[in-house]
């Protein structure tokens, strides 16, 4: 089945980096989220991201047009019927993400693929309300989608063997990234490990061991990564790493998975990372770090 056309569930920091990603590889997107204002401030930040490429001479002006002309708003899910394939990257909620899947899987046609981008959640669980369970996988991108060349492709227990086949084949002729397979587990593999490192650098930060600062540039100048534990925290939304780490510790019953007291307060207060402009560090507008 060839893939033009695809939606994108869920216009957030991850579903516009997933959209620009698509446009740039040539795909039709049809973007969905739950109210107007937000689809509109989703396409703002995308056109930013595209215009930022422009001021570093990645992009040229007609490139982004060109770009900006295939990203699409729909009313609703039913303007996702024609799609070839559908990717849901909306909050990580359960229950909210299993009524989007039950809607889809009324709404499209029983050949097209339906992919979650969750980072911990069960694709089972998430499946078990369709009719059609078998053609519900994962693609999980890491952000930003648009420069990291891999995906983690989440087999669910009723995945069939075509909507892997499939999905793989888009991954990795369409999109042009290596796709990493992995059986359902919580966390997977890249949320696993790396949720595990930032809980792991909140309890060093707790026990007074040294500053977010001092740990960050430990990590980033001693072992050559490109952000430290806490801006990688504040790039992936601290509300994410703690959902992560909650469903982790929920199905596994670790202590290790316990997230640390540091981020429960942080999301409390609101201080979520890029996206709310504090988290460890402050962040302008186009997501730069100021302080």
């Amino acid at each position: 089945m060839a893939i033009r056309k695809v939606g994108v569930v869920g216009v957030g920091t991850m579903g516009q980096s997933i959209a620009e990603m698509l446009a740039a590889n040539g795909l039709d997107v049809c973007l969905v989220e739950k109210n107007e204002e937000r689809l509109d401030h989703g396409l703002h930040m995308i056109e930013q991201s595209l215009d930022k490429k422009i001021e570093k001479w990645a992009l040229t002006q007609a490139e982004k047009k060109l770009l900006m002309n295939r990203i699409h708003k729909a009313k609703d899910y039913m303007e996702l019927a024609e799609c070839d394939l559908v990717i849901e990257s909306i909050t990580e909620d359960l229950l909210i993400k299993k009524a989007v899947f039950q809607d889809l899987d009324r709404i499209c046609k029983p050949d097209v693929i339906l992919a979650s981008n969750t980072s911990a959640l069960s694709l089972t669980e998430i499946a078990s309300v369709a009719a059609h369970p078998e053609r519900i996988i994962g693609l999980h991108f890491v952000y930003p989608a648009t420069k990291i060349d891999m995906v983690e492709i989440v087999r669910g227990l009723q995945t069939s063997e075509n909507t892997f086949e499939q999905t793989r084949l888009f991954v990795e002729e369409v999109i042009r990234k290596k796709g990493i397979m992995v059986f359902e587990s919580p966390g997977f593999v890249t949320s696993r490990l790396i949720c595990l490192f930032i809980n792991e650098a909140l309890h060093v930060l707790e026990e007074g061991v040294a500053s977010a600062e001092d740990i960050d540039s430990a990590m980033r100048i001693g072992y050559s990564f490109q952000h430290g534990p806490f801006e990688m925290a504040d790039r992936f939304g601290l509300d994410s790493v703690l959902a992560a780490l909650d469903g982790m510790f929920r199905e596994y019953g670790e202590l290790k998975y316990r997230p640390s007291i540091v981020l429960k307060k942080m999301v409390r207060a609101g201080h979520l990372g890029v996206k709310s402009g504090q988290g460890f560090f402050k962040y302008d507008m186009d997501g730069d770090r100021i302080q």
